[in-house]
């Protein structure tokens, strides 16, 4: 069957799969979002469902005043004699640490810390032996791709930190993962940033510490060259094999908002990508080393595409998240209403502002909700991060009224301000690849508060790692806003 890329849509970068039990099961990157590290269950490779998310306790990681692209960096999942393993960064806090779980849909442990830097961590094992796999610098101050021996119960130190590959040369050596495959250690890592010129390289050794010999096609994925094109940014990913034998890479990339406009604010997506294995035993990805709009795998099944959301067909802790540990008193979630009280943190705040989103997963859009208040401010946000986040919402001074407001870095505009009838109005967001429009529905009027650019609340724009997220928000001390009917509807991508 042929199947369309991205296969997981929306703000979810730096993908790492394993196989057990029949099932494939994926993870990616959350930063300063809680739950941490949303975790995905596949059949195919092509059809995701989140299943939950790894770091579901406040135990379980700091996030006080994690700013946006801090705290969860990318994470790693492996299986191993029965058991799970999730390894990844806290960069907020400076420590990699794992957690494991015996049960993939229940909870996972406490975290377990390894006294080593870097980031991007990775976890191979061999021979009832564990070793860790991270970028960083080794014991003699050699930066590069740093592997170390350690007590997978206790997470202590069991050998020499050395570095044993320091890439073909690209900035940002970053990803690193060890597979044993044929009579050979393949390292597969990303380098060039994860930016435009972002890509996978690979190594291997017949030894597990090296000497490890870059691949004579590297890059063996990337897209950089490829001006024009809607996919970019390529890498970051890791290796799985079907039943069938073959290999698939899951990577990050993104989709940039037009052809010839390169900017992008669904943040970096999962990608799948198919590899082939030459004669002489190193591999290549895609199509001549690039990542398409479409491939073709084995099966017979049909690629799932789920455009609508609600309140309904969506559970507030899988697909919703929070900025940081929630204040949960704040927050009274049904599949009918989300009632939300507002504190006097504000979404520029770097502490929990009453908060919770879902991400945005295509261009174009309708989003909309039904917004009631006693006092203060509440509606609907498309948050990139504290500085870069476009806001609709009610309010309640000497009258009612609706207002547009635009924070791109320092700038923080009221646009457009509307005096409605009362405390109840439906909020309206239209989104395409290149703009925002704003409405107000008062009664049986409905009211345009203007556009806004995409583009000013993009990754080029804002930086950082993260992607727009849809935030329903209420600010004022002792103030409650009921959420209900909400929809977010995207177009049919598949043409």
């Amino acid at each position: 069957m042929i199947y369309q890329n991205p296969v997981l849509r929306g703000f979810y970068p730096d993908p790492s799969v394993c196989c057990a039990n029949g099932k494939y099961y994926m993870v990616c990157s959350s930063f300063q979002y809680f739950p941490g590290v949303p975790l995905f269950e596949s059949s195919d490779l092509v059809n995701w469902h989140q299943i939950g998310h790894c770091i579901t306790r406040k135990s379980q990681i700091s996030l006080d005043r994690a700013s946006s692209s801090g705290g969860i960096y990318a994470a790693t999942i492996r299986y191993n004699n029965g058991r799970f393993y999730m390894v990844t960064t806290n960069v907020t806090a400076e420590k990699n640490f794992y957690v494991w779980t015996d049960d993939i849909y229940g909870e996972w442990s406490e975290p377990v810390f390894i006294d080593r830097d870097g980031i991007d961590p990775s976890l191979y094992f061999e021979d009832g032996r564990a070793y860790f796999v991270s970028n960083g610098t080794d014991d003699n101050g050699r930066s590069g791709v740093v592997q170390c021996e350690i007590n997978i119960e206790t997470g202590e130190r069991l050998s020499p930190c050395v570095t044993i590959w320091n890439g073909s040369g690209g900035r940002y050596l970053e990803s690193p993962h060890v597979y044993k495959i044929g009579g050979y250690y393949y390292l597969m890592a990303a380098e060039g940033g994860t930016e435009y010129g972002h890509m996978i390289t690979c190594a291997r050794s017949k030894k597990l510490w090296g000497e490890y010999e870059s691949c004579p096609y590297n890059p063996v994925l990337t897209n950089r060259n490829l001006g024009g094109f809607e996919i970019q940014g390529v890498g970051h990913g890791d290796l799985v094999q079907a039943p069938d034998g073959s290999w698939f890479a899951v990577h990050l990339g993104f989709r940039q908002m037009g052809r010839w406009m390169p900017y992008h604010q669904l943040g970096r997506e999962t990608f799948l990508t198919p590899v082939y294995f030459g004669e002489d035993g190193w591999f290549t990805m895609g199509d001549n080393g690039t990542t398409v709009g479409q491939f073709e795998i084995g099966g017979d099944f049909v690629q799932e595409r789920k455009n609508l959301y609600t309140f309904e067909n969506t559970e507030p802790r899988r697909e919703w998240c929070f900025l940081r540990h929630p204040h949960e008193e704040n927050y009274e979630l049904s599949s009918r209403s989300f009632v939300l009280h507002g504190t006097d943190e504000t979404l520029d705040s770097l502490e929990s502002p009453t908060f919770i989103g879902i991400r945005q997963i295509d261009f174009c859009a309708g989003i909309s909700a039904e917004v009631e208040i006693d006092s203060g401010i509440a509606g609907i946000t498309l948050y990139m991060d504290e500085n870069h986040h476009y806001d609709l919402y009610i309010e309640k001074g000497d009258t009612y009224r609706v207002c547009k407001k635009l924070n791109i870095g320092d700038v923080k505009s009221v646009e457009e301000v509307r005096n409605v009838s009362g405390n109840r109005v439906k909020l309206v967001i239209r989104a395409d690849n290149l703009n925002y429009s704003f409405y107000a529905v008062d009664g049986d009027s409905e009211y345009c508060l203007g556009t806004a650019q995409s583009r000013y609340i993009s990754t080029e724009v804002a930086s950082g790692f993260t992607g727009v997220v849809i935030g329903l928000f209420a600010v004022g001390e002792g103030g409650t806003a009921r959420f209900t009917d909400f929809i977010c509807e995207y177009c049919d991508t598949e043409k």
